[in-house]
């Protein structure tokens, strides 16, 4: 197991990134699922809603899975409550790192 390429505060390292993900989280929380073979749009939306914690956090754990990272669902959901901006930025970036979409693309690849 290995741990994230990113650390969580490093979300301001990708300025693009981190303000789309500021201002339209539902995007990037989409991504990010869409990559885990989950509903980008259902998955988006649910994202921001009062929900939005804990479908990130189940976004986050397919991620970790898919890409053998250390942590556990408790982590996940810690990250989403109080640093969801930032979570999501490294989510997104280590699916990138990993090969997948670049986080700004918006047309399947």
């Amino acid at each position: 197991m290995v741990q994230f390429k990113h650390g969580i505060c490093d979300c301001f390292s990708d300025c693009s990134l981190c303000l789309i993900t500021y201002f339209l989280p539902c995007i990037t929380a989409g991504k990010n699922a869409e990559h885990v073979d989950k509903s980008c749009c259902l998955y988006g939306f649910l994202g921001v809603t009062c929900v939005g914690a804990i479908t990130r956090a189940i976004v986050r754990s397919d991620i970790r899975q898919k890409h053998q990272i250390e942590g556990s669902c408790c982590e996940d959901f810690i990250c989403h409550l109080f640093c969801p901006i930032c979570a999501l930025v490294q989510e997104s970036k280590e699916i990138q790192s990993n090969g997948g979409p670049g986080p700004l693309s918006m047309a399947r690849e």
